[in-house]
């Protein structure tokens, strides 16, 4: 039996200054690089070339997900001391529970209440992980609502983090719109499908006049996604579940593209775990998903014969899945790393692309 993979062995450098702060404008403006994984070819061009590339053909499937970001970074204060906390909603359930990640100065303790705003407060219920709660919402309105008046633009730690140093607000009205993709619908997560957010309306209508199919699939990303591995292996990685939904429509297309042996194409990792997640037979499904793809255990991809994903963070869950990807491997993923560190494209969630066909 092989040894389990070690996380470390997904680490790579990056310059602090390729971490993106904001988003190419337009969208479609950003960089790909285009990576053909038969001879090992890497050519370089922008999102909005996709059409004209010849990569793509028609009656070829473009599958996407269609979920929206929540404005689920908020900031409450605590009922008995007066202090401020820092709170990241993940999800909640039909009791209006709330599961939430707590960034406290103090130890706050099960029974205590926080207050949101006038109308609005959580009361603490139980400790459920580092930093993690289950919180009672209390009030008038459902969960929705009350994130819509006192939530923000949960973007990552690290863009924060930049425009701090760069003396830039770390978050802006404008990141509501350009954290998400223009083809979301589903409200549900808490971090951006962020290979969808390079797509505009325009760069759509030509994909569709040169005859290529499009399905929409949800996965709500949680903290499943974008939550650090702090184990030495993989295998010891305790992956979150998260919601996905594929409707009968995405099915019917993926059985098409496969009757008509054409090639299916991810945006996004997040639409690859929801694809590969689905029954065998493939039959519509909607519910949690905990698929961990990775390099050290075989698995076949049924619906995924071309990526295009952004360029993830090291020793994620992420990377992991893309170095799964039949012909890529760890090693030769991580050479396309360091190319396009040396070709200075931009990293991470408002970075630039690689499409792997």
């Amino acid at each position: 039996m092989p040894a389990a993979m070690r996380t470390d062995a997904l680490d790579y450098d990056l310059p602090p200054d390729l971490i993106a702060a904001a988003p190419a404008e337009p969208r479609d403006s950003a960089r790909l690089m285009v990576i053909r994984r038969d001879n090992g070819d890497v050519a370089h061009h922008h999102v909005r070339d996709l059409p004209d590339l010849g990569v793509l053909q028609p009656g070829d499937l473009m599958v996407v997900n269609q979920t929206r970001v929540l404005p689920a970074h908020f900031h409450a204060t605590r009922a008995d001391t007066g202090g401020r906390v820092s709170a990241l909603f993940l999800q909640h359930d039909p009791q209006h529970r709330w599961t939430l990640l707590l960034e406290s100065r103090g130890k706050p303790q099960p029974g205590e209440r926080l207050t949101l705003d006038a109308s609005a407060s959580l009361e603490l219920l139980k400790h459920t992980g580092p930093g993690e709660w289950l919180a009672q919402l209390h009030g008038p309105d459902d969960t929705f609502a009350v994130l819509q008046r006192v939530g923000q633009t949960p973007l990552p730690p690290y863009i924060r983090k930049q425009r701090k140093h760069l003396g830039q607000p770390e978050v802006t009205p404008e990141d509501a719109q350009r954290y998400n993709t223009v083809f979301a619908r589903q409200p549900g997560s808490v971090a951006a499908p962020t290979a969808g957010l390079h797509f505009t309306p325009a760069l759509l209508d030509r994909l569709d006049a040169r005859g290529l199919r499009r399905a929409a699939v949800t996965l709500n990303v949680g903290v499943g996604t974008f939550a650090p591995v702090r184990t030495e292996t993989l295998e010891d990685h305790d992956l979150h579940a998260e919601q996905i939904d594929v409707p009968p429509a995405a099915v019917d297309a993926l059985r098409q593209a496969r009757a008509d042996q054409h090639r299916i194409l991810a945006v996004g990792t997040t639409t690859v775990r929801a694809l590969e997640s689905l029954p065998d037979p493939i039959a519509p499904y909607a519910g949690p998903t905990r698929l961990f793809i990775t390099p050290d255990t075989p698995f076949t991809f049924r619906f995924t014969d071309a990526l295009l994903t952004n360029f993830h963070l090291p020793r994620s869950t992420l990377l992991a899945l893309v170095a799964a990807l039949p012909g890529v491997g760890v090693e030769r993923l991580l050479d396309w790393y360091r190319f396009a560190v040396e070709q200075r494209y931009r990293f991470y969630s408002y970075g630039d692309a690689m499409l792997i066909v």
